[in-house]
């Protein structure tokens, strides 16, 4: 059977892996490039095992990426979770993980100039239309890998990328508190539902009979917790401005508890079905940010303090992650930062069947 090759830089971003491609090297067509990075991921399939996808929510992504037009831009960045156990490609969302691959990207495609010893790369999210700065270390030869920065979650050491964000509140739904409220109830639970970047529905672990300090492994195999958080989120969806999510990655559940290795607030988030190895970059950002509001199911649990800068540090099931939040005068958020890391794992060509996407005649 023919196949076609397709360029790809397949790089670790936080603690997710993605494929890389330039814009160009995919399909124009929307329905032809879902085609294409299902087969490119091997899904549906739970091994994924006919393609380079590992199995996890968290090593299926894609990162498309082409020069920006936008003077306020460097390069358009446009994120794609492809479902493992699904036909499904869902871009209703950001992640800022493989964001720390994109910096790096840019440079090693000649997207963007290389500058020593830092290179900062502009990237407007396409998802949701927001701009994130990206500081990357280079040597006079690319990006500089190396380093000493470490991130839960992934072992070892590398070079920090630091990810700076000023209106990520509301990116997805429209406002930082999408349903109008602080506090929602659903099924009896008091929940908050928030949007800094990723939209997130938190709730204490305690109001449905958890502890909140549970396994990945043991929230996985508790089917009548999931049963009751799915119920949770396909009301609060709507209410989200997000519409019908039954097939919808987004919004995120979170169960929330008190810290108890020295951080803000302990937390076990649902990617959205499946539990999260640790959290993801936009949803630490909003899990964060809701520690910092009057009122919120945080109120009680988190431990912050009352500064204009806090470093509020998620704890999450394989360590923590600190978000450096901003609040003006009156109290709301201003901004938010971060350190990552990223390496590039292999470059190369992705093969899928020629039948997928034919070659021009």
């Amino acid at each position: 059977m023919a196949q076609r090759r397709i360029p790809c830089l397949w790089m670790r971003g936080g603690t997710s892996k993605a494929a890389c491609f330039l814009a160009s090297d995919l399909p124009a067509s929307t329905e032809q490039r879902d085609a294409v990075l299902l087969a490119v991921m091997g899904s549906p399939d739970l091994r994924q095992i006919d393609g380079i996808g590992g199995g996890d929510p968290l090593t299926s992504k894609v990162a498309i990426i082409q020069r920006s037009t936008r003077p306020d831009a460097d390069v358009d960045y446009l994120f794609a979770q492809v479902n493992v156990e699904r036909a499904v490609v869902d871009y209703g969302q950001n992640c800022g993980n493989i964001l720390a691959a994109v910096g790096p990207f840019a440079i090693e495609r000649g997207l963007v100039p290389l500058n020593i010893p830092i290179t900062q790369v502009r990237v407007h999210m396409v998802n949701t239309g927001q701009i994130a700065m990206a500081e990357v270390p280079c040597l006079s030869d690319g990006v500089k890998y190396d380093g000493d920065a470490r991130i839960d979650g992934v072992p070892g050491s590398a070079s920090p990328i630091i990810l700076n964000f000023l209106d990520t509140a509301g990116s997805t739904c429209g406002a930082l508190l999408p349903t109008g409220s602080v506090v929602d109830r659903f099924d009896g639970i008091d929940v908050t539902c928030i949007d800094n970047g990723m939209p997130v529905i938190l709730l204490r672990a305690s109001d449905v009979g958890r502890t909140g300090y549970e396994t990945r492994e043991q929230l996985d195999a508790d089917d009548e917790l999931k049963l009751r958080l799915e119920s949770i989120r396909l009301q609060a969806g709507p209410r989200m401005n997000l519409g019908d999510v039954a097939q919808r990655s987004v919004p995120k559940i979170t169960l929330i508890a008190e810290p108890r290795s020295g951080g803000a607030i302990s937390s076990r988030t649902f990617i959205p079905h499946r539990c999260h190895a640790s959290i993801g970059v936009f949803g630490a950002v909003s899990v964060a940010s809701a520690c910092l509001l009057p009122g919120a199911v945080t109120q009680g649990l988190a431990n912050v303090g009352e500064g204009r800068e806090q470093l509020v540090s998620v704890e999450h099931p394989s360590g923590e992650f600190s978000v450096a939040i901003q609040r003006r005068d009156d109290g709301s958020l201003a901004g938010s930062g971060l350190l990552r890391t990223a390496r590039l794992l292999f470059v190369g060509e992705v093969l899928i069947p020629a039948a997928i996407w034919p070659a021009k005649e």
